[in-house]
């Protein structure tokens, strides 16, 4: 019987009725189904006027948590703070330099200027005492004076620059991590920017979609989207994310999208070839560092492995020779 149906819906005339109904169907679907569809349009941008409203409700709130923060602070001072300003160690011990290197290693607010100009002060006294008492009181050190004078006094120089040592490691650590995410960064947002996103909502996804992978990367595109709404000039807000992560990769992109703005340049074209640049670059570090291994593991090889490797391989032979005595 199922043989029977089968070779029915074979013959020409019933094949061609059911084409005939399938093409009616379809054709009857095409023409209803836009009747039925809802307006996505504007429920999108119900939907983007709902989230923007939510965003500018929390935004306003931490700022305003900030600004008591900040107002508190300001109140209650604080002995780091008077020390500083009263010594006048600002001029003294800081400049420019000093202040640039403090914002590329994600040091901002004022407090941190506070607390390093007054560890830079302090902390080679301590030392100096420190060194003092253990050279002069503790230490049975069988050396002349103007030595031991010296010592202490290295001690208290290298306290002077330890501060600076543990600013440059910052930034060194945190330039790496930009360093190594920011490829993919930019390959995030050229699909953003061809996706028809301005270039605020591209900073602002790609810092969200960015944030696992680098979170000081992510930091500082949240801080240019920030900078992006609030200057005068966007040419600063750019400016200003070269000049805290001071790597060439984000110069670059950063002109790139200086020139867009003044000059109207497709932005797409050039993100895809600075994120190429990029990668190479990051392919390219990842090389030197397998090539400089070999002359690294030579040392280590030549102490540990080698006479593990003599022991076992001489081991049963020697417990022969000691068996056969």
């Amino acid at each position: 019987m199922i043989f029977d149906f089968v070779f029915s819906l074979l013959e020409p005339q019933n094949m061609l009725a059911a084409l005939s109904a399938t093409a009616v169907f379809a054709t009857i679907l095409t023409i209803t189904l836009p009747l039925f569809r809802r307006d996505e349009l504007g429920a999108r941008m119900k939907s983007a006027a709902l989230e923007r409203d939510k965003i500018r409700a929390r935004e306003r709130a931490r700022l305003a948590a900030e600004k008591e923060t900040v107002q508190l602070r300001q109140n209650s001072g604080g002995l780091v703070r008077d020390v500083v300003e009263k010594l006048n160690l600002r001029n003294a011990l800081a400049d420019e330099a000093t202040f640039s290197n403090l914002r590329m290693a994600g040091y901002r607010k004022q407090s941190h200027v506070y607390v390093f100009l007054f560890f830079r002060f302090v902390l080679p006294m301590i030392l100096l005492l420190v060194a003092s008492i253990y050279v002069f009181g503790i230490s049975d050190m069988d050396r002349p004076f103007m030595v031991k004078i010296m010592i202490v006094m290295l001690v208290a120089y290298a306290g002077f620059y330890a501060p600076n040592l543990f600013v440059k490691n910052k930034i060194s650590k945190r330039q790496l991590s930009i360093r190594r995410a920011w490829p993919d960064a930019l390959d995030l947002m050229l699909i953003c920017v061809e996706s028809g996103m301005s270039i605020e909502n591209a900073f602002q996804k790609v810092s969200i979609e960015i944030g696992l992978q680098s979170g000081e990367l992510a930091e500082e595109l949240i801080l240019t989207n920030a900078e992006l709404s609030y200057l005068q000039e966007r040419r600063k807000a750019y400016d200003n994310l070269a000049e805290r992560t001071g790597l060439d990769g984000v110069k670059s992109v950063t002109l790139a999208l200086n020139q867009a703005e003044r000059y109207g340049t497709p932005l797409g074209t050039a993100l895809r070839v600075l994120a190429q640049e990029n990668r190479d670059m990051r392919m390219a570090e990842a090389e030197k560092k397998a090539a400089a291994l070999p002359p690294k593991l030579t040392v280590p090889m030549i102490v540990f492995f080698l006479p593990v490797l003599f022991g076992v391989i001489m081991g049963p032979a020697m417990i022969q020779i000691f068996a056969l005595q």
